[in-house]
């Protein structure tokens, strides 16, 4: 893949801002170079921008190079960043399949990029074909969700690897729910594909969604692209500093999303007993897909009693649906036990 015919010009040509923590590398006793204040350490001084200690620990966990990591504000930066670097507003565009996550198609209408949608099958699958049929010289990434949001599904390996081989810009695979599903990661195959993204987020199996960290895994090309781009210090020092914290808790991760596959599991089963339960999708994420009957009646039910789901009734393929979280044993509880005074 020549990266040179993807990349929109300005981009190319674009001289990266460079910050004062850019410019050295190692440590340093006297600070005078980022007019910062001397006082309130240690959250008067700017980050490190590149956030090298972090990604030094997730490269650990996740046995990849810290080059091939970008890190960022949830995953939602990574996603609007790469649109920003390879589509030309009002002339390009990407292709996203329908259903899936919204903020594909909000972070290229934000740059005036087109959205092309491909439907699911009505199991929730790839068509392949029809999905490299919608592919124009003007589209420069697909993005594709596996396990999907909102149906939770993992979508099949070999039609991944089929568009990763027939499509000549780039594939951004989205496996924020990976941890929940049976089926691997593509990351063995990031070195043998390089133009595929992969994104995973913080925020669903290891419970950080309120420090808002998300990462990217790519190309040193690719990485690179995106650290010229993004904000200088975009990962706060209080983000780093809670998530190399966090990053040791993994032996504590795995046993939050074994409980959570079982209560998922418990939920899936329970929930088909209710009359005005239609079909419990099956599902590889954190999250189940539940079609009922008067599902926007059940959701509006539900809020008067404090309990809050996302009613997915709007969404293609999706008619009269709600999306409900799988929460701890006792929210499940609280759940179950609203439905029950429903019948």
């Amino acid at each position: 893949m020549d990266l040179s015919k993807l990349l929109r010009k300005n981009i190319a040509e674009l001289k990266p801002y460079s910050s004062a923590r850019d410019e050295y590398a190692g440590e340093a006793m006297v600070f005078l170079d980022a007019n910062e204040n001397p006082f309130n350490e240690p959250y008067n001084r700017y980050p490190d921008p590149l956030q090298r200690e972090l990604k030094q620990k997730i490269s650990k966990i996740k046995d990849i190079t810290p080059e091939n990591i970008f890190l960022g504000n949830g995953s939602d930066e990574p996603i609007d960043l790469l649109i920003r670097a390879f589509c030309e507003p009002g002339t390009d565009n990407i292709i996203t399949f329908n259903p899936t996550y919204g903020m594909y198609e909000v972070a290229a209408g934000v740059n005036n990029v087109e959205v092309k949608k491909v439907s699911l099958t009505e199991d929730f699958e790839i068509d392949v074909d029809a999905l490299l049929e919608t592919v124009n010289p003007n589209t420069k990434l697909i993005f594709l969700c596996s396990p999907n949001n909102p149906t939770g599904n993992s979508l099949d390996a070999e039609k991944i690897q089929k568009v990763i081989d027939e499509f000549d810009g780039i594939v951004v695979l989205d496996e924020a729910y990976i941890d929940f599903a049976p089926g691997k990661s593509f990351f063995p195959k990031l070195n043998e594909n390089a133009n595929l993204v992969i994104l995973q987020t913080f925020s669903k199996a290891w419970g950080m969604a309120g420090i808002r960290l998300g990462m990217a895994f790519a190309s040193v090309e690719i990485v690179s692209i995106l650290n010229k781009i993004k904000y200088p210090y975009n990962l706060n020092i209080l983000t780093q500093t809670k998530a190399l914290e966090l990053v040791e808790k993994k032996e504590e991760v795995k046993k939050w999303v074994k409980l959570l596959i079982a209560e998922r599991a418990k939920m899936a089963d329970l929930l088909k007993g209710f009359p005005f339960v239609v079909q419990v999708h099956p599902s590889d994420a954190n999250f189940l897909l539940i079609k009922m009957h008067d599902a926007k009646g059940i959701y509006h039910y539900l809020v008067e009693r404090g309990i809050i789901v996302r009613n997915r009734s709007n969404v293609h393929l999706c008619d009269d649906s709600l999306r409900i979280t799988i929460g701890s044993s006792s929210e499940n509880e609280t759940l179950l036990t609203a439905f029950k005074e429903l019948v």
